[in-house]
């Protein structure tokens, strides 16, 4: 569903060139969970991001279902993530003045009849039932990640990036944050997920570690 063909990425700055990701080939499947581990600095989150169209890359290609992203243009680029992919980083970036459904709903697709139903099940799931009407500033950090989890997974996505989404939770709301996106999973939706942690991916499908750039397994 998603490939990527001998893809780098090179940061320049100041005269300076940073090469996060080396001449990585990788196929993401539907309905599948896929984990990238490694230590900071490897260029896991830099590969995230050139999976998702967040940045082109220096040399390579990514594709979904066959469309080359260089084709699609940045209105193009933008569409696609915005009909076919969800986020979740380990910031929440949610919007300080709507309420939790408010900013859940955010995500879904204009003319969606079944979006608020969807979203009013997804806040239960992850506990949140109690808290649609609250604002970001009423949550603990932790209903705030899992706020974020409801508004990416809302829009029904073929593929939802998470790059570091339980970094900076507990062990018990770091679990329930990645049960849900296992439970996407399960209903057939693919999941990239990037973490320190080995833990929060015993059920993914495949843990692919990266060092220097690379992928080495």
């Amino acid at each position: 569903m998603l490939t990527a063909e001998g893809v780098s990425l090179v940061y320049r700055a100041g005269g300076v060139e940073t090469v996060a990701v080396r001449d990585v080939s990788l196929t993401i499947g539907e309905g599948e969970f896929t984990g990238l581990m490694g230590p900071s600095g490897n260029g896991k989150s830099s590969l995230l991001y050139l999976l998702s169209g967040l940045k082109a890359p220096t040399a390579g290609t990514v594709a979904f279902t066959g469309r080359d992203y260089r084709s699609l243009g940045p209105e193009g680029l933008s569409d696609l993530r915005r009909r076919e992919f969800g986020f979740v980083f380990q910031q929440h970036f949610l919007i300080n003045y709507l309420t939790v459904l408010e900013n859940v709903l955010v995500a879904a697709r204009p003319g969606d009849r079944a979006a608020r139903e969807r979203a009013l099940d997804l806040l239960e799931r992850l506990g949140l039932q109690g808290c649609r009407r609250r604002l970001p500033h009423q949550l603990s950090g932790g209903q705030r990640q899992r706020v974020a989890v409801a508004r990416a997974l809302v829009g029904r996505p073929r593929i939802v990036f998470a790059d570091e989404p339980t970094a900076s939770l507990d062990r018990a709301t770091a679990s329930e944050v990645v049960r849900a996106l296992e439970q996407y999973r399960d209903g057939g939706g693919s999941v990239v997920l990037v973490t320190h942690d080995h833990a929060v991916l015993s059920g993914a499908d495949r843990v692919l570690t990266m060092r220097d750039g690379r992928l080495v397994d």
